[in-house]
């Protein structure tokens, strides 16, 4: 549990840096919230109303101070079917489930299985979630889209230039907020026809309202949300600890994963009462909140309530903000995000540890299903990491002086991977009376080890040698005892009977 006087310092350690970047990211929110309510096929609304709920409730919540959670295009992906064939009060029911999912995940600690997602994974991860976002800005800059022109270009890359130059004048004010304001001020006052906030949609003009989903109380809507909301929850919880390990590299600090599960839970049941759909951490808008100086509670705080004050109470400004604007932000986002260095790294990196890298980059873009690209980078990483061991693994015997008795000595880890090694390295038909295996300096892992070990020494009696194990260690003696059936009548008709 995290004490009171370092729950204040996240939310007061960095007041001005807090409020500056969380005035970028509410402008940053507006055009991606918009985007994934048409993806998920409900009114912009919302996802506006999502994203506010999401971001303060997170400030509260949360694990990861400085992180921006909102409507993402990961979950609302996820609800188009169920929009389609049920309607929005079904999405808002299946919102309100997945936050109690997450909140069950938060109260089981399941977050420290992260520790299992491996470096390479989380590389692929971010690789490819740059190349998403950037993707993302494809259609602003179509010449094929209505309100496209040369214009658009040319503002694109005067955002891109203020961006990266400014802050060689100065870094009291994020160069990305300098840039909404002057490209702003620019096209409003020459009159110039490009695409704005107001061209993704209408923004609404009143606050959100506590409402109960309308729909049947039955298991018959159970069974219609609950295959949505586990799918929302567990990809929403990917998404958000994975960003959330980037921050904590990116910061050099540390962050409560399983109170982030809770507070990703909290979050997103509550906005489903309020007519928002389910969203998770945004990777770009937390990049753009951290490069902006953000570092606290408050700035993701500032970003939700920000957001909702733009779009209700000034959203006839908000909607003249050029899209070029904030195209250019999301392009420096995309940019910084990118491992670069992994690239160079290909060439001295491990194979597997590429192969899984690229893998997870080109599933995730692909697939558009982040949930999918690392469950195969996961994968794979266990497996060339279950082959490694193998190979680690290896048995030599020494044969007495008289040609009688052998000894088996088996090094290293004795699992599933290495069962078939460890079967081909005893001679069943020579002609011993003695035989002894020792496992002192090996380690018996799971039922697959143990099974072979029995089909040896049962092979080696049936031969009529008077089998010995000797050496283990107090965890193998333990599985061995528990799981092992060489000793116990019938063995060898049991073994065979598997």
């Amino acid at each position: 549990m995290i004490s009171i006087s370092d729950y204040r310092q996240q939310w007061f350690g960095n007041i001005r840096g807090d409020v500056l970047s969380g005035l970028v990211v509410a402008l940053a929110l507006i055009p991606e919230a918009i985007a994934f309510s048409i993806i998920a096929g409900v009114d912009p609304k919302v996802g506006l109303y999502a994203s506010f709920s999401i971001a303060v409730l997170l400030a509260i919540t949360g694990g990861r101070p400085g992180m921006i959670s909102a409507a993402t295009a990961a979950t609302a992906v996820l609800m188009v079917t169920l929009v389609r064939d049920y309607g929005l009060q079904y999405l808002l029911a299946a919102t309100v489930l997945a936050g109690l999912i997450q909140i069950g995940a938060g109260l089981l600690k399941l977050g420290r299985f992260m520790r299992y997602v491996s470096q390479s994974v989380m590389t692929g991860f971010v690789n490819a979630l740059a190349i998403l976002i950037f993707m993302a800005q494809l259609p602003e800059l179509n010449p094929a889209t209505e309100g496209v022109t040369w214009l658009t270009y040319a503002l694109v890359a005067a955002g891109l230039a203020i961006i990266y130059l400014f802050p060689r004048i100065t870094t009291a004010v994020p160069s990305p907020l300098v840039t909404i304001i002057l490209l702003t001020a620019l096209v409003v006052a020459m009159g110039w026809d490009v695409r704005t906030v107001g061209d993704m949609g209408e923004l609404p003009d009143t606050l959100p309202v506590f409402l109960i989903p309308q729909v049947p109380l039955t298991f018959e809507t159970l069974a219609i949300i609950f295959p949505y909301s586990l799918a929302v929850a567990i990809v929403g919880l990917l998404e958000s600890l994975m960003t959330q390990n980037l921050i904590n590299d990116l910061t050099d600090t540390r962050s409560d994963r399983n109170q982030e599960c809770i507070g990703q839970g909290i979050a997103n049941t509550c906005t489903g009462f309020i007519g928002g759909m389910a969203g998770c951490a945004m990777i770009g808008q937390s990049m753009i909140n951290v490069k902006s100086g953000g570092r606290g509670r408050l700035s993701t705080f500032i970003a939700g309530a920000v957001l909702l004050v733009l779009v209700v109470g000034l959203g006839d400004l908000v909607a003249r903000i050029p899209m070029p604007a904030l195209v250019a932000i999301m392009i420096m986002v995309s940019i910084g995000t990118f491992s670069w260095s992994s690239i160079k790294n290909l060439r001295v990196h491990p194979r597997s540890s590429s192969i899984v890298m690229i893998a997870t980059v080109v599933t995730v873009v692909y697939t558009h299903n982040l949930a999918i690209g690392v469950l195969v980078g996961v994968l794979l990483s266990g497996i060339f990491f279950a082959g490694k061991i193998a190979q680690l693994f290896r048995i030599s015997s020494t044969l007495s002086a008289d040609g009688r008795a052998r000894t088996y000595i088996v090094e290293g880890q004795l699992f599933y991977g290495s069962t078939e090694d460890f079967a081909d390295a005893f001679d069943f038909r020579e002609a011993l009376d003695r035989v002894t295996i020792d496992v002192s300096r090996a380690h018996i892992w799971d039922i697959s080890s143990v099974q072979a070990l029995d089909m040896a020494i049962l092979k080696l009696r049936r031969e009529g040698a008077e089998v010995e194990l000797i050496g283990m260690n107090e965890a193998t003696e333990t599985l061995v005892d528990k799981l092992a059936i060489h000793d116990k009548p019938g063995a060898m008709d049991k073994l065979m009977g598997h």
